[in-house]
């Protein structure tokens, strides 16, 4: 993590990471004004906090309270060297905890990672750079001797040239990685979680056998995510972009609307509008892009390559954002291998769905087939070992596909996790399944896990292969677990040149009577996005219709301009709200695309809550007490944001009784809810505050400073497209 650090008055210090601010001082005696910690306390509060997490996850998934449990840490420093120092960490616990779970607590804190981390002794490198910005490896492993050359299946290269390769092309781009968390719980499955240190907004995950090959994995992803605009779906992109020479890519085209707001002829191709317009529902303006929102300009549209005769096809950015997500993209050391990539995570997600929809049952793999792969068995046994069951199924269906999954059973609580991984060699899906299984996952995290169900019902909600998509943890049949299975376990393999991989894997996309559509991405690398319509996509085509991201562009500007709207336009908007479909309990930052503060008001708005005030802005306060007890009933917000509305309703319970008089009660209501709290109530009331909380903004994104973070990441790889583009 990187932690940037500002020099303010006298000998304060500001150090920023993540979305957080920490101030330190010194104190009077060491001439500093003593208004913060000393870096030193915080080091000393930062294992105690770390101890006490420790705790609260062990009785969380205990089911014990942690009310009367008590933890504490003295550091006693040697008289004769004050770096040799013990920290004490001592532990009050009610006498209605076991024994077994006492021993539990204290071994939990022995997890600690602050405590590990000095324990292990952690090496200081001190040096100056030209710029903090620059040096996107510096944060990355050793990259070895230059020497090692380590090959694994299916990449043309040996890791450590993968790795140094994509650590160049990002550090040309001016983006810093870094790491922040490894994960190795069991032998031979290695996962992190990378990002850009400017804009945290972009991450990845990396999964693999060894630490060299997680760390390619990541960084193939980062890269493939860049190329496909991933990282920046749904948010808006500012009016500086929107209404640049290009938006998404130099060779995007624009449609114009229709008069008539049918498609415009030129988007898609009659194979693909039968497919996402078959009742004739869809119009243009369903289909305008929501990073632009640029509805004079048109539907920007993608290009991509028809695979069965080479001819371009233009799809709207509108829909492949808000139906594929990141299914079916990739970055390689080359194009080929970066198809083998994309097919091969289409088939592992459209099978998986198969499986999980109709309930199939698939056989185990023979033991004696696994054992050919020492290091998985390896990893089996070490999940085993800690009481997780596992069973490894072949999930190609006969052959025909090129997907494993690798299913664990937790005792404990009666979850099951399906993992699923494809790739035309064998060895390379059970690997993935394996890894994917335990990507970025604690033993505790297995905990969340859900329970198997007959209820076929929930199994088939789109919302649970969104979630099997997401990180797998939807939920699947017990038919699953059948000894009676559907399908004779097949030793297959798929395996050959990352060419003959991919002609492979298309020609059995041919055999299912599917069309694919290609773009091809050279800007940063080797990188492409593969389409395959009624096949490939994550969300119902209905939602192009019945829940486009692009709704955002009916309430952004508006919401964003809130406090410059006149009674006429705040009507107008509350009223839109009203009227829309859209759950009270959305959060404003995913409704309009743009990046808050979580810590912030902005950042945990709702539709519901905006309501409110916009109700109580226009003195509409019996609308506003109606939304205020919802609000009470169901508020997911901050304590302070929730003392509020508390102290809302009950002010407004007494100005909207004629029989009651709020002088009667504001001196009690003070000493219930607090002088700062009763200003900006009654202030709410009365007109003299409003949007109690709401930053000013407008649609020049002033203030949202993670927002314009998101916004400068992207403008790096705009402007690297119209370099070379040659677009001034």
């Amino acid at each position: 993590m990187e932690i940037k650090v500002n020099f303010l008055d006298n000998l304060r210090l500001e150090a920023k990471f993540d979305d957080y601010t920490v101030i330190a001082d010194q104190p009077i005696r060491y001439k500093g004004d003593a208004s913060a910690p000393g870096p030193f306390d915080y080091f000393l509060a930062s294992s105690a906090l770390c101890a006490a997490y420790f705790v609260k996850v062990y009785c969380a998934g205990k089911g014990i309270s942690t009310d009367d449990i008590r933890l504490s840490q003295n550091n006693i420093v040697d008289p004769e060297d004050r770096y040799n120092q013990i920290f004490q960490i001592q532990v009050e616990l009610p006498d209605t905890i076991s024994d077994k779970d006492r021993a539990g607590i204290l071994r939990s804190i022995e997890r600690c990672t602050v405590k590990k981390v000095i324990q292990a002794g952690p090496e200081f490198k001190i040096e100056t750079v030209e710029s903090l910005d620059a040096d996107a490896q510096a944060m990355l492993m050793g990259q070895g001797d230059g020497e090692a050359k380590t090959f694994i299946l299916g990449k043309d290269l040996p890791l450590e040239q993968t790795i140094t390769n994509m650590t160049r092309l990002l550090a040309d781009l001016g983006m810093k990685i870094e790491i922040s968390s490894w994960r190795n719980i069991v032998p031979n499955v290695w996962s992190l979680h990378i990002r850009d240190a400017a804009s945290p907004m972009c991450f990845t995950n990396g999964k693999g056998a060894t630490k060299e090959s997680a760390l390619c994995s990541a960084l193939g992803e980062f890269i493939e995510r860049l190329n496909c605009n991933f990282f920046y779906n749904d948010q808006f992109f500012g009016q500086d972009i929107a209404n640049s020479e290009f938006v998404h890519y130099p060779n995007e085209k624009w449609f114009k609307l229709t008069d008539d707001d049918s498609l415009p002829e030129g988007i898609l191709d009659d194979y693909t509008r039968e497919i996402y317009d078959p009742e004739d529902e869809l119009r243009g303006s369903h289909l305008i892009d929501t990073n632009s929102g640029n509805s004079e300009r048109g539907i920007c549209s993608i290009p991509y390559i028809r695979q069965s005769d080479g001819k371009t096809v233009y799809f709207p950015s509108n829909l492949i954002e808000n139906l594929f997500l990141s299914n079916g993209m990739s970055a390689g050391n080359n194009v080929n291998e970066a198809k083998v990539q994309c097919l091969s995570e289409i088939f592992e997600r459209a099978v998986k769905r198969q499986i999980i929809e109709q309930e199939i049952v698939l056989p185990d793999v023979p033991q004696e087939v696994i054992n050919k792969y020492p290091g998985i068995v390896e990893g089996i046994k070490a999940l085993e070992a800690q009481g997780f069951p596992v069973v490894v199924k072949d999930a190609s269906l006969g052959g025909q596909f090129p997907v494993m999954c690798v299913t664990l059973m937790n005792p404990k609580t009666g979850g099951v996790f399906a993992s699923f991984g494809a790739h035309p060699s064998f060895e390379a899906a059970l690997e993935r399944s394996l890894t994917e299984l335990l990507q970025g996952r604690s033993f505790e995290g297995l905990n969340d896990v859900p329970r198997p169900t007959f209820n076929s019902m929930e199994i088939s909600e789109p919302e649970n292969f969104v979630e099997h998509f997401i990180d797998s943890t939807g939920v699947i049949s017990w038919h699953f677990f059948s000894a009676k299975h559907d399908y004779e376990f097949c030793e297959w393999d798929f395996s050959g040149t990352n060419k003959e991989e991919s002609d492979c894997l298309f020609g059995i996309l041919e055999t299912l009577g599917k069309e694919s559509y290609i773009a091809e991405f050279s800007a940063l690398g080797s990188a492409c996005r593969i389409l395959v319509p009624d096949y490939s996509e994550i969300y119902p085509v209905e939602d192009l219709v019945w829940d486009n991201t692009n709704k955002a562009l009916a309430y952004r500007e508006d919401i964003l301009n809130i406090h410059a709207l006149d009674n006429d336009a705040l009507t107008s908007l509350v009223e839109r709200l009203e009227e829309s479909q859209i759950d009270n309990y959305t959060d404003i930052p995913t409704l309009i695309g743009i990046v808050f503060d979580e810590n912030t008001a902005w950042g945990q708005l709702t539709v519901l809550e905006l309501k409110i005030l916009a109700y109580l802005a226009l003195g509409a306060l019996e609308e506003a007490i109606e939304l205020v007890e919802m609000n009470l009933q169901y508020n997911d917000n901050t304590v302070e944001r929730g003392l509020f509305y508390q102290a809302m309703h009950a002010v407004l319970e007494v100005t909207l009784d004629e029989d009651l008089e709020l002088e009667h009660y504001i001196v009690n209501f003070k000493r219930m809810f607090g002088e700062e709290v009763m200003a900006n109530v009654v202030g709410s009331i009365t007109g003299d505050v409003k949007f109690f909380g709401l930053t000013k903004t407008s649609m020049k994104l002033e203030g949202l400073d993670k927002h314009l973070r998101l916004i400068d990441s992207y403008k790096k790889l705009h402007q690297l497209r119209a370099m070379q583009a040659g677009i001034n």
